[in-house]
């Protein structure tokens, strides 16, 4: 069947806007909607959550319109990959293996770990210039989630270290609670929403300061996009930096947190 150049044109038209997917001024982002309180839906069914706030902003600054879509997790970056939506901003942090696959903003949100205790213990776990005390850790028992980039670093900095691992972070708060560990290290996020800001976490708090590696912990979460999108990361980039510089990053962050959640020194890495 012989096509005409006018219906040839007119479909090579309907594929590039196929593969534009959103429209001109228009962003589609990919959360969980189910992960508060970073991405989720309130009570009246609207999005909300520090991702949520951090999209939005973005989405100003640009001038562009942002619709969300849900999607879980596994299948966050196919998802991505296969055009379903054109940014992922879901805590998803920053690592080496997920840069082979897709590129990534400078972060948002920090990466970190820190260490919760009963407040009454006064532990002291860090020497003066920052490092671990050795002898701190002889006389404690430390709970860590197994298989996780805490247990990855405690082994690596204290591998004497008395450690008891559980499958769950929320098995971990049961235990420091009923005294069957002195020490617990997670996630402070996690530990702020799941643990010390419910009635269970009275009598508990942070020990020691936050704890960075970006090695094991990565850079941070950062906003995921398609390889070959230079100028949008660009602009991106600039939003961000502009939210770090006037605030609005530690204004969102501590709608949920009583800390900054930020990257509040972040210089970028170079590589020649």
């Amino acid at each position: 069947m012989k096509i005409s150049a006018k219906w040839f044109f007119a479909a090579m038209i309907g594929v590039a806007a196929s593969a534009a997917g959103a429209q001109a001024g228009e962003l589609r982002v990919g959360i969980e909607c189910t992960s508060f309180p970073f991405n989720y839906r309130d009570a009246s069914g609207a999005y909300a959550g520090y991702d949520v706030d951090v999209a939005n902003e973005i989405g100003r600054r640009l001038g562009d319109k942002i619709e969300f879509v849900c999607q879980k997790w596994d299948g966050m970056i196919p998802a991505l990959l296969a055009n379903k939506f054109d940014l992922v901003v879901a805590s998803m942090g920053i690592t080496e293996e997920r840069q082979k696959k897709i590129d990534f903003s400078r972060p948002y949100r920090i990466s970190v770990g820190r260490f919760v205790a009963p407040t009454s213990a006064k532990l002291a776990l860090f020497k003066p210039d920052g490092s671990l005390d050795p002898e701190a850790f002889k006389s404690i028992k430390v709970g860590l989630q197994r298989s996780t980039t805490y247990d990855d670093w405690l082994k690596a900095k204290m591998p004497d270290a008395n450690v008891m691992r559980y499958d769950t972070v929320e098995a971990l708060f049961l235990d420091i609670k009923a005294g069957r560990v002195d020490v617990i290290m997670t996630n402070p996020m996690k530990a702020h929403d799941a643990f010390l800001s419910k009635p269970d976490g009275a009598g508990f708090g942070f020990v020691g300061p936050e704890i960075a590696d970006d090695k094991l912990f990565g850079a941070g979460a950062g906003v995921g996009l398609r390889k070959g999108n230079e100028a949008l990361l660009a602009e991106i980039d600039k939003a961000i930096g502009g939210m770090t510089e006037d605030g609005s990053l530690d204004r969102f962050s501590k709608k949920y947190f009583p800390f900054p959640i930020y990257p509040r020194d972040w210089k970028p890495t170079t590589t020649n």
